[in-house]
């Protein structure tokens, strides 16, 4: 799910509005955990474009198992990623 937010409408740097949001620095993205086990978590990769981030949401909903073929069961779309892409863009 993309989720495009004016950099004008937020009132703190993106880092700080991101943590009030449950999310945490990941590598190059950031997440917010779900269980104690870690997944399933929502996934939040930033791009930054001129005036506004456009934020890419998916739910990963077990680790990924990578062998010989790329598995990923990350979730872009449906009702609890929409609510959660609703929650973010409340937040503001």
């Amino acid at each position: 799910m993309k989720i495009n937010i004016q950099k004008s409408n937020l009132r703190e740097n993106l880092y700080s509005f991101l943590r009030k949001c449950g999310y945490a620095p990941f590598h190059d993205s950031y997440i917010k955990i779900l269980s104690s086990s870690g997944y399933p978590r929502f996934h939040l990769y930033v791009n930054e474009k001129e005036n506004q981030y456009i934020f890419n949401l998916h739910l990963d909903q077990k680790k990924p198992s990578y062998g010989k073929e790329t598995a990923h069961s990350g979730e872009y779309e449906g009702k609890v990623v929409e609510e959660e892409g609703e929650s973010i863009v409340n937040s503001l």
